[in-house]
């Protein structure tokens, strides 16, 4: 399956997501097709410190090249970060993909956005449209704060935009994960972010799991 990992918007922790989903999916013994389509190359960052440090499995990146057809289905999973400056890769992404995951932190500004991301993906010309799917990223930890819940029923409602549950909240954790080059289950097995990352990795990979 080809899953592109996209938003309009930047900050949105579209990398973050992409490098965690890939080490699980490594771990799964998935054969994975990892693909740095951001110029800003943040995820070919990040994979050349876990191969520096040696961590096992190490992941490989490759750049905008492999943007076709062929090469993209050549793998078990593969994963595509992208986003808005390059938009000629991320038109073509978008035409190539299966689904697109879009996370989106829990603000207004990042639902208007999203929701004219769907409106920028339904005019990418293919046979048929991709799977749209949204979740809750850099969520709020207190209870009492209400806007990660309100963005979460605002996705719901978003027609072309398949919510689902899972969300991964604003942890300390996440920023580690990026310049330790490990992934959050691999930083704090137990915590409470892998047991969110895990929670999203069997609603995206049931296969993988079942």
């Amino acid at each position: 399956m080809i899953t592109i990992v996209a938003s309009l918007k930047g900050g949105s922790g579209k990398s973050t997501l992409t490098f965690n989903l890939a080490v699980w999916l490594a771990m799964a013994e998935a054969r994975v097709l990892l693909v740095d389509a951001d110029p800003q190359c943040t995820l070919t960052d990040v994979a050349a410190v876990r191969k520096e440090e040696r961590f096992d499995p190490i992941l490989e990146v490759r750049g905008t090249s492999v943007l076709n057809e062929g090469q993209l289905r050549d793998a078990d999973e593969t994963l595509v970060d992208v986003g808005t400056a390059d938009m000629e890769s991320l038109r073509r992404a978008i035409a190539l993909c299966d689904r697109v995951v879009v996370p989106v932190p829990p603000s207004q500004a990042d639902i208007w956005s999203t929701q004219r991301f769907i409106k920028l993906i339904s005019t990418i010309e293919r046979d048929s449209p991709p799977e749209i799917v949204g979740l809750i990223n850099r969520g709020d930890t207190h209870h009492a704060v209400q806007e990660t819940n309100e963005a979460a029923a605002a996705l719901v409602s978003l027609p072309g935009l398949r919510f689902i549950k899972p969300r991964l909240s604003q942890r300390t954790v996440f920023r580690r994960s990026f310049s330790e080059g490990l992934a959050v289950f691999e930083l704090e097995p137990r915590g409470k972010a892998a047991r969110e990352l895990l929670s999203l990795t069997a609603a995206l990979y049931p296969h993988l799991v079942g």
